[in-house]
């Protein structure tokens, strides 16, 4: 009788069984996904009030219009599309000028930053000391102001600096040339300052590396630069990538080092007009319709550089 009971009972008993732990299951899942959302309401809530919405405020700015007879720096709210077009029309050679420079010293900072992040993850990785002090020193200029460390590049290269001396030794450079205000030293300038931007991340990516592929590629009998162009470089590709955006972005935007080490008409950054015009033409409409325009080309080429490059860590 208690196994025909038990019997009875057995089926009905697993059905509710697996029934029932489903729907715990389910519970749990979605308090977890509440919580999840209670943890990123800070941050949204931070991008919202910092970072749409300037965005929003930038771009009805760049809509203003000024009327007849009103004081500088009187706007008044309106559609006024032109003020793209005029902008763009006046100050096209400073942004073809600032993509330039930063490309320059995107690659520059590439060609630098790649080899010191290569003995520093690979190279050096079983001597734990050295390492540890080349990681240091490369994250040290992040110590020292980057006004200060601009400003130390100008004396560097200064007409009566040590750079100069040698290169008129050397017959390098004339007697009266000279390499300040010129955009050599803002490329300088701009390599310096976001060289430690472009090799940690390569660093990362290298120190991720399982060192065993790099040894299965000499056991497979391919010489050390096919190692290098068939296992090395595409397993630090993500790290290549996240370092050239991250020196890219900002250096476009940059106008300390344009200002310090250029400061000339063949030298103006975009960065600098869109200062003189917020603080010293006060030409709000103008300002933000560069900044916008600025940003909305910096993303356009930023998507199509990862869709072209990306991988899949990235994408």
């Amino acid at each position: 009788m208690a196994l025909l009971t038990a019997a009875g009972r057995g089926p009905g008993a697993d059905a509710a069984g697996p029934a029932g732990s489903s729907d715990s299951e389910n519970k749990a899942l979605r308090r977890r996904g509440r919580v999840g959302y209670l943890l990123i309401l800070p941050g949204f809530i931070f991008m919202l009030l910092f970072f749409v919405l300037p965005v929003f405020s930038l771009l009805a700015t760049s809509l203003y219009v000024k009327p007849e007879g009103a004081d500088v720096g009187e706007f008044v709210p309106a559609l006024e599309f032109g003020n793209y077009a005029v902008v763009l029309a006046n100050y096209w050679p400073a942004i073809l000028r600032s993509f330039g420079f930063a490309l320059a010293a995107t690659a520059a900072a590439l060609l630098i930053g790649y080899p010191m992040a290569y003995l520093v993850a690979v190279r050096l990785r079983q001597h734990k000391l050295l390492k540890g002090i080349l990681l240091v020193l490369i994250i040290a200029p992040f110590f020292t102001s980057f006004i200060l460390r601009t400003q130390a590049w100008k004396q560097i290269l200064s007409d009566e600096g040590p750079v100069v001396a040698v290169l008129r030794n050397l017959s390098l450079l004339p007697d009266d040339g000279r390499l300040t205000a010129t955009a050599f030293a803002v490329i300088c300038g701009l390599t310096y300052n976001f060289l430690p931007f472009m090799t940690l991340p390569i660093y990362a990516s290298l120190e991720r590396m399982d060192p065993k592929l790099i040894e299965a590629g000499g056991d497979l009998y391919a010489s050390p630069t096919g190692t290098f162009a068939r296992i090395t470089f595409p397993l630090s590709l993500p790290g290549v990538i996240a370092g050239t955006l991250l020196t890219f972005i900002p250096a476009t935007g940059d106008y300390v080092n344009a200002a310090l080490l250029g400061n000339n008409q063949n030298t103006t950054m975009i960065g600098q007009v869109i200062d003189s015009r917020f603080f010293r033409v006060v030409d709000y409409p103008g300002a933000s319709a560069l900044s916008f325009l600025l940003m909305l080309a910096i993303l356009f080429l930023v998507i199509l550089y990862v869709r072209r490059f990306g991988t899949k860590e990235l994408m």
